[in-house]
């Protein structure tokens, strides 16, 4: 099967459904895992250039509707006659385990999707009752975008990682996915922890002097404490089973003699 893939997270749900071989084309900004680098690049996920997908002549795109705009993706698709699904838009970790199962069904690893499904399962329930373990959770503050100020709130996975890791996001009693709010209110919310995940930015290109600099910042209990953490976005931003690889960071940063220590180069998921 010839698959093009148009969104990060779908790449690497294909990815871990080993359907890697089978890509023929993705998104500029599918970047994991190592072996698509040198695959034809497409355009921005808003942008996909049309032309070049239907010359690699697919016999399947996954595509998405995760973020405003896609929809032209979809449109343009009708019209050639481009063979596509719309891979689901997950907004909890329960529909992330969701979306293994649908590509699975879509590209015939039907078989490996439930094993993935199942094992992730077992990793969220494990998460689950070490979450337990915690007495004294500590509040999160999680920054997915500086300017406006835009942060998770009650229905958003970030929420849930948080509880996870033996947290508490600050914004979890605001009744939305993704919060628009301002530093005032951030301040005044006075989180332990400072977590940020512009989306779509490289931590090494994020300055925390940036965020030092703002106006109270000082004042604010993770700051004060050291517990401002510039983290990998890829880890925390998309719809896919590296999410897990999030948790199991931010778990063990907050609660090391709880938690097992984090190791990047090993996915529980896979292994």
């Amino acid at each position: 099967m010839r698959l093009i893939s148009i969104c990060p997270s779908n790449t690497e749900l294909a990815a871990y459904l080993g359907l890697t071989s089978s890509l023929v084309g993705v998104d500029n900004y599918s970047d994991w895992p190592e072996d698509i680098q040198s695959l034809p690049r497409l355009g921005s996920d808003l942008n996909i250039e049309m032309d070049k997908v239907e010359a690699l002549q697919p016999d399947l795109v996954l595509a998405s509707l995760s973020v405003p705009g896609m929809e032209r993706n979809i449109e343009e698709m009708k019209k050639r006659n481009i063979p596509f699904v719309i891979v689901p838009n997950p907004k909890t970790l329960t529909e992330v385990g969701e979306s293994i199962l649908f590509v699975g069904e879509v590209t015939n690893t039907s078989d490996k999707a439930n094993q993935l499904f199942k094992k992730y399962n077992t990793i969220l329930e494990k998460y689950q009752s070490l979450s337990k373990l915690v007495q004294n959770p500590a509040t999160l503050y999680w920054e997915w975008w500086a300017k406006p100020i835009f942060t998770p709130g009650t229905t958003n996975w970030l929420t849930e990682i948080s509880k996870l890791a033996g947290g508490r996001n600050v914004f979890e009693d605001v009744a939305q996915s993704s919060v628009k709010t301002d530093w005032e209110e951030v301040v005044q919310r006075n989180p332990d922890v400072f977590c940020v995940i512009w989306v779509g930015v490289q931590k090494e290109k994020v300055n925390p002097k940036v965020i030092l600099k703002r106006l109270g910042a000082e004042q604010m209990k993770a700051i004060k404490n050291n517990q401002l953490y510039i983290l990998d976005e890829p880890l925390f931003c998309r719809p896919s089973p590296r999410l897990l690889l999030g948790l199991f960071k931010i778990a063990s940063i907050l609660h090391p003699a709880i938690y097992p220590q984090f190791n990047e180069n090993i996915d529980p998921i896979l292994d």
